[in-house]
């Protein structure tokens, strides 16, 4: 289909009488098109259409049709028929009362452009910067980052399941495209075993079972391997998706031992960390993920909204990665895409897992960011139990090297060291000979027949330690605690996103449509909230229980 570009089209006569009737007071949808007029254009799509062809519905009808689907969480046929059906729909894409509309798959399909043309930010971007055009958003201002878990439509699958599902579907997909060659070389006993899906109720219970189910199951699968990578075996059959999931799904479960036996994995010998470990064939890029007692398979999704008094929310950025991916490793990323926005706030809210020391002084160096949030605290007993000497209580000369303990002795060594999150640290030891007839000992060590000096872990290099320091002499101030009550508004955002627009699934398989879902996601939840500003709807109000309001009130005589 080829694009000719045309001029947004007014809002028909008929239309707009009937609309304003029905709807005195306007819509979120009416007034957004009568207060920014045409949002989209043909022309800005251009670049998605071939020039020839047959000619393609107007795709800035397209665009809103996607934004409005989205604010109101339906699916492709639901959008259509609101196309066909709702009168205000018609009203923002300026359509007769009589259009017929679209088939749904043209909405798939526009999806898919996007996509296939490296656009899929595009609508975000767009309508981000009408908004600044608007004064609604501005650099060097204030705004706050959350995640929250996304599920993928696959199943969660244990590693048993996981081998049978992935054995399973190589087989179905050659039976598919190759179904007299795989005849030719599958056993009878296969049929039984893998023709329908591997429940773990139907799988054996105890561990030593389990284990010699999953060792035949690994040779049915090298065996069929085998078969693909053999010289007489078409060259064709190697390329495709489901025999290379096998291959790598039998490298990360299976080893061979010398004599050729295939032999499963245990954690002694190695098993790849969840953020490179396959969990299921149908989605590879689905990871499984944990935090604190939750537990899923899929991603994580990280949103960044202004948070400027008298303005909307508008999301600023999005950000989707595996589920086992840490949400500091977010944070520069963040940063840069905002960077190229030239959106970068003067300080962001966020909580622990966005900083650490590192983040914190290279946020600031780098981006001229301030990151506004809780620290990791010191773990130490001396700083847990406030009975000793912590960390902070040590004066650190940088420059020669040494470090001063409260007593006034200074430390023996200086050593660089990486800590168990692969952080840059510097362990700095004192001598026992002064340790030991400390008045003070018992305040820096407590077990003197384990420990005979005293031991401080810092951060490095300088720059980082600082930036720790001072964020965490800042957490204990008053105006912290004022000021970051701000941050708890991007949960809301979160809990209206997964209401509204159902992210908390995933509707598609594989990140990059999982992130197109999401950018549109954020599209629509900033279409919304300006519309509603238009409007004058006031913002919903933080909900408290009974029992909170009753505690929080003044006490009845």
């Amino acid at each position: 289909m080829c694009l000719h570009p045309r001029s947004v089209d007014p809002v028909p006569e008929q239309t707009a009488r009937v609309a304003k009737a029905a709807f005195p007071k306007g819509t979120i949808y009416m007034t957004m098109s009568d207060e920014l007029g045409a949002i989209f254009e043909d022309e800005d799509f251009a670049d998605l259409f071939p020039r020839r062809g047959q000619p393609a519905m107007a795709p800035w009808r397209l665009a809103l049709v996607t934004i409005m689907q989205f604010a109101e969480g339906l699916s492709d046929r639901q959008a259509a028929d609101a196309v066909r059906g709702r009168i205000d729909w018609k009203y923002a894409l300026s359509l007769e009362l009589a259009d017929a509309g679209f088939d749904a798959s043209v909405l798939s399909e526009f999806r898919s452009r996007l996509l296939e043309g490296d656009a899929e930010r595009l609508l975000f971007d767009h309508l981000l910067e009408r908004f600044r055009d608007m004064g609604l958003v501005k650099a060097r201002g204030k705004q706050r980052t959350d995640s929250t878990r996304i599920l993928a439509v696959v199943r969660g699958l244990n590693r048993l399941e996981l081998v049978g599902e992935t054995m399973r579907h190589a087989l179905n997909v050659l039976a598919t495209v190759a179904p007299e060659w795989l005849r030719e070389r599958v056993r009878p006993e296969w049929v039984k075993l893998y023709a329908r899906r591997l429940d773990d109720h139907r799988l054996p219970k105890s561990k030593e079972a389990r284990q010699g189910e999953g060792e035949k199951i690994g040779a049915d699968g090298h065996e069929l391997l085998k078969a693909i990578y053999s010289e007489d075996a078409p060259s064709w059959l190697r390329e495709l998706p489901a025999v290379e999931t096998l291959r790598k799904v039998w490298m990360q479960n299976y080893f061979r031992e010398q004599d050729g036996s295939v032999k499963w994995r245990t954690s002694e010998i190695g098993i790849p960390p969840s953020t490179k470990f396959v969990g299921s064939p149908f989605d590879l890029e689905a990871r499984y993920a944990r935090k604190y007692t939750t537990s899923w398979v899929g991603y994580r999704v990280h949103l960044t909204e202004t948070c400027e008094e008298g303005l909307p929310n508008i999301i600023t950025d999005v950000q989707t990665a595996p589920g086992p991916v840490a949400d500091g490793n977010a944070t520069p990323i963040i940063h840069e895409a905002l960077k190229k926005k030239d959106l970068l706030p003067e300080t962001q809210f966020v909580d622990t897992g966005y900083l650490d020391a590192e983040l914190l002084a290279e946020s600031k160096q780098n981006y001229g960011v301030d990151l506004f949030g809780p620290t990791r605290p010191d773990y130490k007993w001396q700083a847990r139990e406030s009975t000793g000497f912590e960390a902070a209580s040590f004066t650190i000369d940088w420059e020669n090297e040494v470090a001063i303990c409260p007593e006034g002795k200074r430390s023996l060594s200086w050593t660089p060291a990486i800590d168990r999150q692969d952080a840059k640290t510097m362990k700095i030891k004192f001598s026992s000979k002064d340790c030991m007839p400390c008045p003070s000992r018992d305040s820096c060590i407590r077990s003197v027949k384990k420990y005979k000096r005293r031991t401080v872990t810092i951060r490095r290099p300088r720059e980082h330690h600082e930036a720790l320091q001072r964020a965490r002499r800042r957490e204990e101030t008053a105006d912290f605690k004022a000021e970051y009550t701000k941050r708890a508004g991007i949960e809301g955002t979160v809990s209206r996103a997964v209401r509204t627009c159902e992210i908390r699934r995933s509707r598609y398989i594989g990140l990059s449509k999982t992130h197109l879902h999401h950018l549109l996601s954020a599209t629509s939840l900033s279409f919304l909230r300006v519309g509603e500003w238009l409007m004058g709807v006031p913002r919903a109000t933080t909900r408290r229980s009974p029992f909170a309001r009753l505690m929080a009130g003044p006490v009845a005589a």
